[in-house]
């Protein structure tokens, strides 16, 4: 009897081990990057980044802004810890994703919102396990399709974006580019300067001591993805510019309609849109908002720690 109970003893002993170092074994798992390429439709293909680290039981959707690509969530992916999957994707314009011809495709926010709610749909993303976050350009379009698709994820974290008509908020070049014919001036010159662009605007405006680097693998992809087809990056970024006021003067207009959870985080000293503009839109949308000290028009380059830190306080982590 007593030779039963301890074999008996001694397999469960065995099981537990076994399913302690499993689990171990899989906290200490690496993640897994995968870059390939996501059908949209006839006219859009997009580049995207996937993450994943172990069995997925949350998901994060990175959407950037002017003049980044998927490899400005690199090092932020991969951090999140397990149970974490983390996508991205290049807007139609940028990186190596499709750039169709305007008569085909505007470029305009609401467009943009389109390509993402089908970016969604075809990856196969649970959207009540899905946080947004979306800076800059890609900020407007999750918002305007969370008007039409409030469960679109259940939460969205935007910032440093422009949601309001509001030019006196933005940057003089920004301003320029709302109307002709100063819009023009301003995408020779943003193509013009080009090397001047990606070298500094991550950093413009910041004092010495705050001042960062990107990976040379990040640089690379931004000067590869400028020029990709017949299309620039800036050009891309004029054409969202052309429809820019109609769309926000739209989202403004159906703010009572937004019912997704939202919380904006702005930088301090962004110089090309003032906190000024994230106060007013955390007011009229009654989000939490969080004024990040020191911090310019990238959170997510300068501090990737703190965006971290709010993507697993989104779940509750």
């Amino acid at each position: 009897m007593y030779g039963g109970l301890l074999r008996s003893l001694f397999a469960a002993i065995l099981v537990a081990y076994a399913t302690i170092a499993s689990g171990c074994a899989h906290r200490m798992s690496k993640p897994t990057t995968t870059i390939d390429a996501l059908r949209i439709d006839d006219e859009i293909t997009l580049r995207r980044m996937v993450v994943r680290n172990g069995p997925p039981t949350r998901t994060v959707l990175f959407l950037h802004g002017f003049p980044e690509t998927i490899y400005a969530w690199q090092n932020i992916a991969p951090a999140l810890g397990e149970g974490y999957e983390a996508h991205a994707f290049d807007w139609p314009g940028y990186g190596l994703s499709s750039r169709p011809p305007v008569d085909k495709f505007s470029y305009a926010p609401v467009e943009y919102a389109r390509v993402l709610k089908a970016y969604i749909e075809k990856s196969g993303i649970d959207t009540a396990t899905l946080t947004i976050y979306a800076t800059d350009i890609g900020a407007l379009p999750a918002l305007l399709l969370a008007l039409e698709e409030p469960d679109i994820a259940r939460t969205i974290i935007v910032g440093d974006f422009a949601p309001f008509d509001r030019p006196a908020y933005m940057y003089e070049s920004l301003q320029g580019l709302k109307s002709q014919p100063s819009a023009e001036h301003v995408r020779a010159a943003l193509n013009k300067n080009r090397d001047e662009i990606l070298a500094n605007t991550f950093t413009r405006g910041l004092p010495e001591e705050a001042k960062f680097t990107i990976s040379p693998e990040f640089q690379q992809d931004l000067a590869k993805g400028w020029n990709h087809g017949t299309m620039t990056a800036a050009d891309a970024f004029h054409h969202y510019y052309a429809h820019f006021t109609r769309d926000q003067q739209y989202f403004e207009s159906n703010l009572a309609r937004l019912k997704t959870p939202v919380k904006v985080v702005w930088g301090e000293k962004d110089l090309y849109i003032r906190k000024d503009m994230g106060e007013e839109f955390a007011q009229k949308t009654h989000s939490t908002l969080e004024i990040l000290p020191g911090i310019g028009h990238y959170p997510h380059l300068q501090d990737p720690a703190h965006v971290v830190a709010q993507i697993r306080a989104s779940f509750g982590d």
